[in-house]
């Protein structure tokens, strides 16, 4: 057992905490220092008492409070331009606004073996940037980073390697290193002495985030932070996470399909409407500079249940297939599958079919899938995805030459949908021949082309477009 010496001024309570009972007691702290207690009176065993020193020094966290504040006038601030430098990748730096922006904090999320320490490690070699890049990780020692870095045939000496999770240790490096990128992979993995937490808690996780943007802003040094996810995609730790970084990036994809997308989510320095597609290879994660070309190119024939919808994914315009499988049911009850869409949306669609076209679906066993692997959420697949469907349940093929898109309303109303001229020049690059689309959007067109654009205001007109 042992005895816990609690200062109070000039006298010191000792507590004996005992396996079963807590005896409390007052004792000269003098007397037992010089001479020691002797026999525990608990356990019997002899001088096995110690002192230990308790302290109300409290440190306040990473938060400072600053001596004054004063107010100014917002006109009278001078507005400073960014100072970017690229990553090396145009696909991130379409992404980001440009590039990154120097002292900027950027978070980056995914799924497990989605690719993210692979991409980061690639950018690391290919930035351009003044200063050394410090790569701080707390899940892979330096010889699992130097066996990825050789896979990506990496040589770069500009590159430094902390395999450390305390975050007093880091800090001490960063300042005697001084990099202009720094590297967290990953925030769960840090924490503070200053807590008790384990490492990955909400209090660990908010404290280093603080304090890695304190040391960031302070010192004008670019740093990305990897972080896990949860079950349902969700960057893992408090949603405050989110707030305090200047850059959210998620990079999605299936793990078993080869195409990954990297999607950002907030951005202060730029806009959250662009994405960046790569293409995960032997040698690593390589930019794709034409999707539609490449998401397309493998459709072969002419198959009934198959269309190309073009999508938009941010501002880029992009070409993907849909296909549909329908068989009747043994069962009473339909099935419904829906891979890369919505499952709410294709039970809605096939119910429009059914309402408002004619179809018979209710003893229909329904399978979509979009090809390669891709997530489509946008409401102009809706006529892609309906067409397709018909398509299949007649084993009636639509001409290869046709693209589709457009929104489709509970009644059957085919809906105008965004950027539209940018969808029928994707289309025409790759030399489609017919564009369906919403006769609203068609209206609304300054295009001049060679592509034959076809306008339906609803969903009976759409299949009599294609031949259904």
């Amino acid at each position: 057992m042992c005895l816990l010496y609690e200062s109070f001024g000039n006298k010191e309570r000792g507590f004996i905490w005992l396996k079963r009972k807590r005896f409390s007691y007052v004792v000269s702290a003098e007397t037992n220092l010089r001479n020691g207690f002797g026999k525990c009176p608990a356990c019997n065993s002899w001088n096995t008492f110690y002192e230990e020193k308790i302290t109300n020094d409290k440190k306040g966290g990473s938060v400072k409070r600053s001596e004054s504040a004063s107010m100014i006038k917002l006109d009278s601030v001078e507005t400073t331009k960014y100072h970017r430098f690229p990553t090396g990748s145009n696909e991130l730096d379409r992404v980001l606004g440009g590039g990154l922006v120097q002292g900027s904090l950027v978070l980056l999320g995914g799924e497990p073996g989605i690719g993210k320490s692979t991409l980061i490690l690639q950018i690391c070699n290919q930035v351009k940037t003044d200063g050394m890049v410090l790569y701080v990780s707390g899940e892979e020692s330096a010889s699992q980073i130097k066996m990825r870095a050789d896979r990506l045939n990496i040589h770069n000496d500009n590159i430094s390697f902390l395999g450390e999770t305390s975050i007093e240790l880091i800090e001490e490096a960063i300042q005697k290193e001084k990099p202009s990128l720094m590297i967290i992979d990953s925030i769960q993995t840090m924490y503070s002495d200053d807590l008790t937490a384990a490492p990955g808690s909400v209090s660990q996780v908010r404290e280093i985030t603080a304090r890695i943007m304190q040391v960031c802003k302070k010192q004008n040094i670019t740093t990305i932070i990897i972080g896990h996810v949860t079950k349902d995609g969700a960057i893992a730790g408090p949603r405050v996470l989110e707030h305090m970084v200047d850059t959210v990036l998620y990079l999605e994809g299936e793990r078993y399909f080869t195409y990954r997308i990297l999607r950002g989510v907030k951005n202060r320095f730029g806009s959250t409407n662009e994405v960046g597609l790569f293409e995960m290879r032997e040698e690593g994660m390589v930019e794709v500079t034409n999707p539609s070309e490449i998401l397309i190119s493998e459709r072969e024939g002419n198959p009934s249940g198959s269309v190309i919808i073009a999508t938009m994914e941010g501002t880029r315009p992009m070409l993907i297939e849909i296909q549909a499988l329908l068989a009747t049911t043994p069962f009473g009850l339909p099935k419904r599958t829906g891979i890369g869409i919505d499952y709410n949306r294709l039970a809605l669609l096939m119910a429009v079919l059914e309402k408002k076209a004619g179809l018979s679906l209710s003893n229909q066993d329904a399978y979509v899938n979009v090809v390669s692997g891709i997530k489509i959420n946008e409401p102009a697949a809706d006529l892609g995805i309906a067409l397709t469907v018909a398509s299949s349940f007649k084993n009636t093929p639509i001409e290869k030459g046709v693209v589709a898109f457009g929104e489709i309303g509970l009644t059957g109303e085919i809906r105008a949908v965004n950027s539209a001229e940018k969808r029928i020049k994707e289309a025409e690059k790759l030399g489609f021949k017919e564009c369906v689309i919403p006769e609203s959007s068609k209206r609304q067109l300054n295009y001049k082309g060679n592509i034959k654009i076809i306008g339906v205001k609803d969903i009976r007109e759409a299949l009599n477009a294609v031949g259904l």
